[in-house]
Order: C-alpha cells, then sequence, then structure tokens
C-alpha cells in the first residue's frame, strides 16, 4: 500500500492509509478532533462576544530568552508543510529539529536563514521546498520523515517577547527503511579572512545526499564579486569531485546576474537570486544578495562523508583574481541517515547579528 510519503503530482490520486495531523496554536498536539477548541489565548479578548471555536488561539507569545516546543510527535510520519511568521529579529529566532529522541538537533538555524531569509528583510521567494509570501510568511515544503519522534523548538534569543503564528502539517504513516532525515547547518563567515573559503559544512559523517545551499552574501569591496568557485569533496577527496566554475554559475546564473548594468533578481523552482539590498547613499553602504540553489533534480550523493566550501573571488588590476573579505552566512540542507555528527556552536547574539 502506498504510504503517503513523496507525494507529488505523479501519484496524487493515489489512496494511502496515512493519517493527517496538523499542529498549530489552535491544536497544540495535533490530536484528530481537537482543534479550534481553546478557552484561553491570543485572541480571546477578540472573541469574548462569540467564544469557543471563534480564533481565540491563533498565535503564540514567546518571552526573551524562553525556547518555544513547537511539536512534540510520536512517530513514524512525515512533516509535509510548515508556515509560520515569526515577529521580531529573524536572526535571533533559533529553529531546532530533533528526530528520533536524538540529543543533538539534526537542524539547527536561525528562522529567517532557514527559509532564505538571512538579511531579515522580507523578499518574495517562490521556489518548491521554500515560499516567503507577503507578508513576512515563511513556507517549507521539504520532506521530513521520523521514524519514533520528531521535536521542534524555537529558542528566542532577543532581549524582546515575540509573537509567532504557525502550523505544522503532517502525516502518521509507514517511513520506508532507505528514508533519510533532513539536516541543516547554519554558518557565518565575518569577514572572510584574506585567502580563506567559506565552509558551508564540513565533518559530515554517514551515507546521504546534499539536497540545498541559501546564502546572505555582503560584499566589502566594490566590483564584481562573483568569481569563487564550489566544491563538494565526497568520500575521503584531496580535491573535489564536483567542483563548479563560478558563483553565478553555481546558483543557476550568468554574468553576474547583470542585465543592463543591474543586477537582476529572479525566482526559480530550483534557484535564485531573490534578493538585492542596494546601498541607499547613506548608511546602507553595503550591497547586499540572498541566493538559494536547490539539489533536487541534481542531488550531491556521498557514502561516507562530505564537506564543502566556496570561494569569495573578486578583480584586482592586471586582469588577477583578488580574494575577497566578505559577510557570509549559509545555511545548506542535506538528508542522511543517523547518527550525524554533532554541529559546531552556534555564536551568540553579536555573531549572530546583522550589522
Amino acid at each position: 500500500m502506498y504510504n503517503g510519503l513523496n507525494l507529488g503530482l505523479g501519484n496524487l490520486s493515489r489512496l494511502s492509509n496515512a493519517q493527517s495531523r496538523s499542529i498549530s496554536a489552535e491544536n497544540f498536539t495535533g490530536e484528530k478532533g481537537r482543534g479550534g477548541m481553546a478557552l484561553d489565548g491570543t485572541g480571546a479578548s477578540c472573541a469574548r462576544d462569540l467564544g469557543q471555536g471563534w480564533k481565540i488561539s491563533p498565535s503564540v507569545k514567546i518571552a526573551a530568552g524562553a525556547t518555544f516546543e513547537l511539536a512534540n510527535i510520536a512517530g513514524p510520519g512525515a512533516l509535509q508543510q510548515i508556515w509560520m511568521t515569526p515577529t521580531g529579529t529573524w536572526r535571533f529566532s533559533i529553529l531546532r529539529f530533533y528526530w528520533d529522541g536524538e540529543a543533538t538537533p539534526s537542524i539547527e538555524c536561525p528562522v529567517g536563514d532557514f527559509f532564505a531569509m538571512g538579511w531579515g528583510q522580507y523578499a518574495p521567494l517562490s521556489s518548491l521546498p521554500v515560499c516567503v509570501n507577503p507578508g513576512s510568511a515563511f513556507n517549507c515544503y521539504w520532506e521530513m520523515p521520523f521514524r519514533q519522534h520528531c521535536r521542534i523548538t524555537l529558542e528566542n534569543l532577543a532581549p524582546e517577547e515575540m509573537c509567532l503564528y504557525y502550523q505544522i502539517n503532517y502525516t502518521l504513516t509507514e517511513v520506508p527503511e532507505d528514508a533519510a532525515y533532513l539536516h541543516a547547518q547554519w554558518r557565518r563567515s565575518n569577514p572572510l579572512p584574506y585567502k580563506e573559503v567559506h565552509t558551508l559544512v564540513d565533518g559530515i559523517r554517514g551515507q546521504g545526499h546534499f539536497v540545498g545551499t541559501c546564502l546572505a552574501w555582503q560584499v566589502n569591496s566594490t566590483g564584481w564579486w562573483g568569481e569563487g568557485e564550489i566544491k563538494f569533496y565526497l568520500d575521503g577527496d584531496e580535491w573535489p569531485t564536483v567542483c563548479g566554475t563560478g558563483t553565478e554559475d553555481y546558483f543557476c546564473g550568468s554574468y553576474n546576474f547583470d542585465r543592463e548594468g543591474q543586477y537582476t533578481v529572479f525566482n526559480t523552482p530550483y534557484a535564485g537570486l531573490h534578493q538585492v539590498i542596494r546601498p541607499d547613499g547613506a548608511y546602507q553602504s553595503q550591497q547586499r544578495f540572498g541566493l538559494y540553489r536547490w539539489h533536487i533534480m541534481d542531488p550531491i550523493r556521498f557514502a561516507r562523508d562530505l564537506r564543502v566550501t566556496i570561494q569569495a573571488l573578486g578583480w584586482r588590476s592586471g586582469g588577477r583574481y583578488l580574494p575577497l573579505q566578505d559577510d557570509i552566512a549559509s545555511t545548506a540542507f542535506w538528508y542522511q541517515n543517523e547518527p550525524h555528527a554533532p554541529f559546531p556552536p552556534l555564536p551568540g547574539r553579536d555573531g549572530l547579528e546583522v550589522i
């Protein structure tokens, strides 16, 4: 019997014994037939003349320094869609996903960067696994299977309370033996040391496949900044097996993303330059870019280990490359079997801050 995973247009008509469930502030546990029953919540005052069932608990407030548990689900099953619209500084809200009772998260990332909004400013994004819609509506369609358990938390590192509207749609279903777990890791080089590369991930151990990159890139010099190559080191490689020809080429653009002297934003199902923040002649002095590349049709497979790096290269006099010292924040996405290697610790608030 079809188990309800990998649901797409090609099998949308097939019946399944999977059970649909949904978690939100209107049903914190996702129990069947228990939605919209709240008697108290952030909308209670607005619904005081209407009573139970009338949008009494549409959102949650997360205190400064607090961690809120978004989901606590007994498996087997799979997350299918996540929608949320967090307030406050997106870099100071940290998402963590834990699969099957693990002690360290498989996904640990600022909420904005997880949805390719690394600069803390809204930009429309329309792609297959991630879309961001007006106003600041974050949507994720990465399939996330789990076998025993799924736990998701959001930590508020900001000095102010935040408000969160959210919904997590999932299915309770059997998970195939060869289904892997989604992982995501955030890293930042600020500034990137001269003649060094930005590392998206290293130390990954196990079998899996790399499925996506999003970058928040600030250029700290004039001129073109995207000559650098992205490189994938697979299974003990000394030199990479997969090596790109330039930054804009990896993100499926060409020739500086330039049309008639301007960077041109674009959104496609698999890749895009969805955000260009231009200097304003005053305090917004640096060019800033948001980019994404999803390896959905071309996942990068590894059997034992993986390391991914990207160069930052511009131009200097004499037709020579210039190693750049830019602010680069990356989020890398991959599937792998468990256990995973522990991630490097996230920096504190000052290390996360968009400055």
